[in-house]
């Protein structure tokens, strides 16, 4: 090629890279566009759309190429209680600064403030959602990220109520420090692997905080789970990383800090369990390993039922619950081991802070009230204590193999 000929093909690149160029649209009532469905129709791959402040009143918006959609101004995109208002079937798409209000409710369909439909590289951040059905949803995407968003709806039951940040049958989703408050379930996930939930707070859920469901190898940390109608259920997984996370005021007959159902190879360390129900129920489950939690002030701190083996307690404490630990069956294959007991009796004559006797937590009247929940108004009286003195010195109902043979003297310091 001679060289008038390359400079002329330096030349056409130029000029057709100046061209692609992303560019910035914006939308407003007082701008030369103003609707967002115009703007995203006319839009090129990777341009910028400007939101300006006002109420969008537009149905069911789709986009179907990488775009970046900046609100300016807190514009509301309003649903008017029909539609769906954003659907994003493209990869590397940006949705910032917008509000999201009434959406349509149906029984058949998810219909969502946001919904994600086989995507990856997406953000969705810095928004706020009032009244939404679900809130955001996301069906078959990866590598994508729910940031900095508010959720507030009005609690009704569950079937007019959806979910808060929905995932299914996704893989490496991060949702970090979102509010999510009013919706059936705070965050759900359902066959979702490889994902992390971080510095989230859920409270006033109609059901659970978080819902776990076949979703293997995920971790959720330093989250804030409180007032919601059962707390948070993880069940049907394994590879489960719980850690640094608060689980508080969870009351009811059926409520609990904590559900954990079928859950094997994971770990649950350095949680505070305040002030629930029962701050851990655990069913069918194995390989887990609880170090360092802090349980106080709960009806139950553990509610382990015999179906349950392998797991270890250490280095964890229990301080003011009605009961520490509580089981269904007389034979438990679980270590309990140095965790700190505020009833533990024992003395310690060598002064290494390890007690020199064993602790039994479960007490007597406890295996009682697991079979005769009403036995449980018999709490505080005479007969109780008599009883459970009567079972310390020989052991006839409690599950003589559950005991901690190093209890610690002194609350281990959590940090």
């Amino acid at each position: 090629m001679t060289r008038p000929a390359r400079l002329a093909g330096v030349v056409v690149i130029a000029l057709w890279c100046a061209q692609t160029e992303a560019a910035t649209l914006r939308v407003g009532k007082e701008e030369a566009i103003q609707s967002i469905r115009k703007a995203i129709d006319i839009a090129q791959p990777g341009d910028t759309i400007l939101i300006t402040g006002g109420v969008y009143r537009e149905g069911n918006l789709r986009i179907e190429k990488p775009l970046v959609l900046l609100g300016i101004n807190d514009p509301i995109l309003d649903g008017e209680r029909k539609y769906e208002l954003l659907t994003i079937a493209s990869s590397d798409v940006t949705v910032a600064g917008i509000v999201f209000r009434n959406t349509g409710r149906a029984s058949m369909h998810d219909l969502a403030a946001v919904k994600l439909l086989n995507v990856s590289r997406v953000t969705v951040r810095d928004n706020r959602f009032e009244d939404v059905f679900f809130g955001i949803y996301l069906s078959g995407s990866s590598h994508s990220h729910i940031c900095n968003n508010t959720l507030q709806a009005t609690p009704g039951n569950e079937q007019d109520t959806g979910n808060g940040i929905h995932a299914w049958k996704s893989h490496n989703i991060t949702i970090d420090s979102n509010v999510v408050r009013g919706h059936r379930d705070g965050i759900y996930f359902e066959f979702v692997t490889s994902s992390r939930i971080r510095y989230n707070t859920s409270e006033g859920n109609i059901r659970y905080g978080l819902h776990f469901m076949f979703s293997h190898d995920n971790e959720y940390r330093h989250n804030m789970f409180v007032r919601n109608g059962a707390g948070v259920a993880v069940m049907y997984t394994r590879g489960v990383h719980m850690i640094n996370n608060t689980f508080g005021d969870n009351w009811g007959s059926a409520a609990y800090g904590l559900l954990l159902k079928d859950i094997r190879d994971s770990e649950v360390v350095g949680n505070k369990f305040v002030r629930n129900s029962a701050g851990i129920f655990m069913e069918g489950s194995s390989r887990i390993t609880f170090r360092e939690n802090s349980f106080t002030s709960n009806g139950y701190a553990i509610r382990l039922q015999a179906s349950c083996d392998n797991n270890t307690f250490e280095r964890n404490n229990f301080s003011s619950n009605t009961f520490d630990i509580v089981t269904n069956g007389s034979l438990v294959l679980n270590t309990i081991r140095n965790n700190y007991w505020d009833r533990y009796e024992g003395y310690d004559l060598d002064r290494d802070n390890t007690g020199d006797v064993p602790y039994r937590p479960v007490s007597m009247y406890s295996m009682i009230v697991e079979r005769m929940p009403v036995a449980v108004l018999l709490w505080r009286s005479f007969l109780v204590f008599l009883l459970d003195r009567a079972e310390r010195a020989m052991p006839a109902m409690t599950p003589v193999n559950l005991e901690d043979n190093a209890p610690s003297m002194k609350p281990h310091d959590l940090g």
